[in-house]
C-alpha cells in the first residue's frame, strides 16, 4: 500500500474556522447599468465576497449571491434576481468566469428592458470586500462519533469553511467532510450522501443538520452490525 495512502487513512479532521472583516471599496450602484458596469471592473476580491461568501452571512434562500439579492429586493426586478441566482458560481473555474457570467446575464436583461428603476436613496448596492481569517479551532475527530459530537458545537463559520469554501479548494469541487470521510474511513457511500447535498438551498445551519443526521443514521448502522458480530 501506497505510504501517502497509509497517512491518508490515519489522518484525524481537522476543523478550521474562517471569520471576514468587511472593507469597503468606495463604490455603489443605484441601477442596473451602474451595477454592471462595476462588477465589470471591480476586484475578484469583491466578487468573491457577494458570491462565494454569501452563505457566511445569514441571507434570505430566495437568493444565492448579493447581486441577485438586491435586484429582487431593493429594485424589484424579480425575473433579473432569478437569473442571478441561477449561476451556479461553483461551477466557474475562475473568479474572472463568474465575472463574465453575471455580466452576461445582466446585458441580456438591459437589452429586453433598457430603462431599469432606480434603488431608492441609501438603499444602493456597495462593493465590498473582507480580509478573510482561517484558523484551526483545536478539534480533531478520529472517528464517526467524535466527527459527530464535534460538528453539533463547532461555529457556523466552520461549516462554511468545510463545506462551500472547500469547493474552491478540494479537488472536483467537493467538500472537506466528504473528502475526508472518503479517504481517512472509507465511508464512500456516506461521502456521496453529504455531496449530493446542494449548497444552494439551506443555510450553513441547516447543513450541520443535514450532515448530522447522515451521521448519526451511519454510526446507529454500524453500531447494529458491531451487535450481530459479536
Amino acid at each position: 500500500m501506497d505510504e501517502v495512502e497509509i497517512k491518508d487513512k490515519e489522518r484525524p479532521f481537522e476543523f478550521r474556522q474562517c471569520i471576514s472583516i468587511i472593507k469597503s471599496t468606495g463604490k455603489k450602484a443605484a441601477n442596473l447599468m451602474e451595477l454592471r458596469e462595476i462588477i465589470a471592473t471591480v476586484s475578484d476580491d469583491s466578487i468573491f465576497h457577494h458570491t462565494y461568501q454569501y452563505f457566511l452571512k445569514e441571507h434570505i434562500l430566495e437568493y444565492t449571491n448579493d447581486f441577485a439579492q438586491w435586484a429582487g429586493e431593493s429594485l424589484e426586478e424579480r425575473a433579473l434576481a432569478e437569473q442571478l441566482s441561477n449561476i451556479d458560481s461553483y461551477s466557474c473555474e475562475t473568479i474572472s468566469d463568474l465575472r463574465a457570467a453575471l455580466v452576461g446575464v445582466i446585458d441580456s436583461y438591459l437589452e429586453s428592458f433598457p430603462e431599469p428603476r432606480d434603488a431608492l436613496p441609501g438603499d444602493e448596492f456597495f462593493f465590498n470586500e473582507t480580509i478573510t481569517f482561517v484558523f484551526p479551532v483545536g478539534v480533531w475527530a478520529k472517528n464517526l462519533a467524535e466527527f459527530l459530537i464535534a460538528l453539533k458545537f463547532i461555529d457556523r463559520g466552520c461549516i462554511y469553511y468545510h463545506f462551500y469554501e472547500a469547493r474552491m479548494r478540494v479537488t472536483a469541487g467537493t467538500d472537506d467532510f466528504s473528502r475526508w470521510l472518503e479517504d481517512s474511513l472509507l465511508k464512500t457511500e456516506l461521502a456521496k450522501k453529504i455531496q449530493a447535498i446542494d449548497p444552494f438551498m439551506h443555510t450553513t445551519e441547516e447543513i450541520r443538520t443535514h450532515i448530522s443526521g447522515m451521521i448519526m443514521e451511519e454510526v446507529s448502522s454500524d453500531m447494529e452490525m458491531a451487535g450481530v458480530r459479536s
